[in-house]
Protein backbone atom coordinates (compact mmCIF):
# COMPACT_ATOMS: atom_id res chain seq x y z
CA UNK A 1 0.00 0.00 0.00
CA UNK A 2 2.86 2.50 0.98
CA UNK A 3 4.61 1.81 -2.53
CA UNK A 4 1.03 3.20 -4.46
CA UNK A 5 1.34 6.30 -2.13
CA UNK A 6 4.93 6.85 -2.73
CA UNK A 7 3.98 5.86 -6.58
CA UNK A 8 1.02 8.63 -6.46
CA UNK A 9 3.22 11.07 -5.13
CA UNK A 10 6.31 10.72 -7.75
CA UNK A 11 3.22 10.62 -10.40
CA UNK A 12 1.53 13.89 -8.86
CA UNK A 13 4.69 15.56 -8.88
CA UNK A 14 5.51 14.91 -12.47
CA UNK A 15 2.20 15.66 -13.03
CA UNK A 16 2.25 19.02 -11.78
CA UNK A 17 5.59 19.65 -13.00
CA UNK A 18 4.39 19.32 -16.64
CA UNK A 19 1.53 21.13 -16.24
CA UNK A 20 3.55 24.42 -15.16
CA UNK A 21 6.49 23.34 -17.71
CA UNK A 22 8.98 22.69 -15.04
CA UNK A 23 9.91 19.63 -15.67
CA UNK A 24 13.72 19.96 -15.67
CA UNK A 25 13.07 20.75 -11.59
CA UNK A 26 11.73 17.39 -10.88
CA UNK A 27 14.97 15.95 -13.06
CA UNK A 28 17.18 17.94 -11.18
CA UNK A 29 15.81 16.82 -7.65
CA UNK A 30 15.85 13.43 -8.42
CA UNK A 31 19.50 13.51 -8.95
CA UNK A 32 20.12 16.20 -6.22
CA UNK A 33 18.28 13.59 -3.76
CA UNK A 34 19.98 10.60 -4.99
CA UNK A 35 23.29 12.59 -4.76
CA UNK A 36 22.31 13.23 -1.18
CA UNK A 37 21.11 9.62 -0.61
CA UNK A 38 24.37 8.24 -1.40
CA UNK A 39 26.51 10.48 0.51
CA UNK A 40 24.03 9.90 3.74
CA UNK A 41 24.26 6.48 3.22
CA UNK A 42 27.69 5.99 3.14
CA UNK A 43 28.48 8.46 5.85
CA UNK A 44 25.50 6.27 8.04
CA UNK A 45 27.57 3.21 7.37
CA UNK A 46 30.76 4.90 9.03
CA UNK A 47 28.61 5.80 11.96
CA UNK A 48 27.13 2.09 12.20
CA UNK A 49 30.50 0.40 12.09
CA UNK A 50 31.89 2.76 14.34
CA UNK A 51 29.38 1.91 17.08
CA UNK A 52 29.25 -1.50 15.90
CA UNK A 53 33.05 -1.92 16.76
CA UNK A 54 32.17 0.25 20.30
CA UNK A 55 29.27 -2.40 21.04
CA UNK A 56 32.27 -5.38 20.90
CA UNK A 57 34.04 -3.29 23.14
CA UNK A 58 31.22 -3.48 25.27
CA UNK A 59 31.01 -6.67 25.20
CA UNK A 60 34.06 -7.31 25.61
CA UNK A 61 34.53 -5.63 28.70
CA UNK A 62 31.81 -7.29 29.80
CA UNK A 63 28.90 -4.16 29.87
CA UNK A 64 26.58 -6.10 27.65
CA UNK A 65 26.57 -8.90 29.83
CA UNK A 66 25.95 -6.52 32.78
CA UNK A 67 23.15 -4.54 30.87
CA UNK A 68 21.50 -8.02 30.17
CA UNK A 69 21.60 -8.96 34.25
CA UNK A 70 20.04 -5.76 34.72
CA UNK A 71 17.65 -6.23 32.34
CA UNK A 72 16.99 -10.08 33.15
CA UNK A 73 14.43 -9.21 35.87
CA UNK A 74 12.64 -7.84 33.61
CA UNK A 75 12.44 -10.03 30.74
CA UNK A 76 11.65 -12.86 33.48
CA UNK A 77 8.49 -10.97 34.19
CA UNK A 78 7.34 -9.39 30.51
CA UNK A 79 7.57 -13.17 29.21
CA UNK A 80 6.49 -15.13 31.86
CA UNK A 81 5.96 -18.09 29.27
CA UNK A 82 9.39 -18.31 28.04
CA UNK A 83 11.27 -20.45 29.69
CA UNK A 84 14.17 -18.17 31.48
CA UNK A 85 17.43 -20.69 29.96
CA UNK A 86 15.54 -20.90 26.25
CA UNK A 87 17.97 -19.34 23.52
CA UNK A 88 15.01 -17.16 22.63
CA UNK A 89 15.41 -15.39 26.37
CA UNK A 90 19.11 -15.06 25.11
CA UNK A 91 18.70 -13.47 22.18
CA UNK A 92 15.19 -11.13 23.12
CA UNK A 93 18.03 -9.87 26.38
CA UNK A 94 20.84 -8.86 24.00
CA UNK A 95 18.25 -7.27 21.38
CA UNK A 96 16.31 -5.20 24.25
CA UNK A 97 20.44 -4.47 25.25
CA UNK A 98 21.68 -3.53 21.67
CA UNK A 99 18.38 -0.62 21.41
CA UNK A 100 19.40 0.68 24.91
CA UNK A 101 22.35 1.67 23.60
CA UNK A 102 21.00 2.56 20.97
CA UNK A 103 22.44 0.20 18.29
CA UNK A 104 19.33 -0.61 16.54
CA UNK A 105 21.24 -1.99 13.33
CA UNK A 106 23.07 -4.41 16.05
CA UNK A 107 19.98 -5.42 17.74
CA UNK A 108 18.13 -6.66 14.26
CA UNK A 109 20.00 -9.85 13.63
CA UNK A 110 19.21 -10.49 17.63
CA UNK A 111 15.41 -9.51 17.18
CA UNK A 112 15.44 -12.28 14.08
CA UNK A 113 17.23 -14.86 16.51
CA UNK A 114 14.51 -14.56 19.48
CA UNK A 115 11.83 -14.36 16.76
CA UNK A 116 12.54 -17.68 15.04
CA UNK A 117 13.25 -19.13 19.03
CA UNK A 118 9.91 -17.77 20.02
CA UNK A 119 8.28 -19.87 16.64
CA UNK A 120 9.73 -22.89 18.25
CA UNK A 121 7.78 -22.32 21.46
CA UNK A 122 4.77 -21.74 19.88
CA UNK A 123 2.05 -24.28 20.54
CA UNK A 124 -0.89 -22.81 18.71
CA UNK A 125 -1.00 -22.33 15.20
CA UNK A 126 2.02 -21.23 12.84
CA UNK A 127 0.88 -18.13 11.78
CA UNK A 128 -0.46 -17.02 14.45
CA UNK A 129 1.54 -14.65 17.03
CA UNK A 130 2.45 -15.85 20.23
CA UNK A 131 1.93 -13.41 23.29
CA UNK A 132 5.61 -13.29 23.88
CA UNK A 133 6.06 -12.46 20.08
CA UNK A 134 3.42 -9.63 20.85
CA UNK A 135 5.19 -8.33 24.06
CA UNK A 136 8.61 -8.69 22.36
CA UNK A 137 7.83 -6.52 18.87
CA UNK A 138 5.90 -4.32 21.12
CA UNK A 139 9.33 -3.92 23.32
CA UNK A 140 11.32 -4.17 20.31
CA UNK A 141 10.17 -0.96 18.07
CA UNK A 142 9.32 1.19 21.39
CA UNK A 143 12.36 0.44 23.28
CA UNK A 144 14.34 2.75 25.97
CA UNK A 145 17.37 4.22 24.14
CA UNK A 146 20.07 5.58 26.35
CA UNK A 147 22.50 6.73 23.66
CA UNK A 148 20.74 7.86 20.35
CA UNK A 149 24.07 6.75 18.49
CA UNK A 150 22.41 7.07 14.86
CA UNK A 151 20.39 10.36 15.12
CA UNK A 152 23.73 12.32 17.08
CA UNK A 153 25.84 10.82 13.82
CA UNK A 154 23.01 12.61 11.21
CA UNK A 155 23.38 15.51 13.37
CA UNK A 156 27.11 15.66 13.47
CA UNK A 157 27.28 14.85 9.90
CA UNK A 158 24.87 17.86 8.86
CA UNK A 159 26.92 20.52 11.43
CA UNK A 160 24.84 20.56 14.71
CA UNK A 161 26.03 22.83 16.76
CA UNK A 162 25.11 20.48 19.69
CA UNK A 163 24.68 17.17 18.43
CA UNK A 164 23.58 15.10 21.46
CA UNK A 165 21.24 18.59 23.20
CA UNK A 166 18.28 15.22 22.00
CA UNK A 167 19.81 12.98 24.47
CA UNK A 168 17.66 13.94 27.29
CA UNK A 169 14.47 14.03 25.16
CA UNK A 170 15.47 10.94 23.69
CA UNK A 171 15.44 9.37 26.56
CA UNK A 172 12.09 11.06 28.09
CA UNK A 173 10.34 9.67 24.94
CA UNK A 174 11.46 6.12 24.29
CA UNK A 175 11.20 5.83 27.91
CA UNK A 176 7.76 6.98 27.54
CA UNK A 177 6.66 4.98 24.36
CA UNK A 178 8.28 1.32 26.18
CA UNK A 179 5.90 2.66 29.47
CA UNK A 180 2.86 2.74 27.50
CA UNK A 181 3.56 -0.45 25.15
CA UNK A 182 4.25 -2.75 28.18
CA UNK A 183 0.77 -1.62 29.71
CA UNK A 184 -1.21 -1.57 25.97
CA UNK A 185 0.27 -4.77 25.94
CA UNK A 186 -0.81 -6.25 29.39
CA UNK A 187 -4.42 -4.50 28.74
CA UNK A 188 -4.79 -6.48 25.29
CA UNK A 189 -3.38 -9.78 27.48
CA UNK A 190 -6.60 -9.19 29.92
CA UNK A 191 -8.56 -8.80 27.17
CA UNK A 192 -7.97 -11.42 24.19
CA UNK A 193 -6.12 -13.88 26.48
CA UNK A 194 -3.63 -15.24 24.24
CA UNK A 195 -2.07 -17.99 25.31
CA UNK A 196 1.94 -19.82 24.67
Amino acid sequence: MVNYIWLGMIVFGILVAGANGQVEVVTRAALEGADKAVKTSLNLIAIITFWLGIMKLAEAAGLVRALARLVRPMTRFLFPDVPANHPAMGAIIMNLSANILGLGNAATPMGLIAMQELQKLNRGDPKTATTAMCTFLALNTSCLTLIPTTIIGIRVMYGSSDPTAIVGTTIFATACGMTVAIIVDWILRAIYGRQG
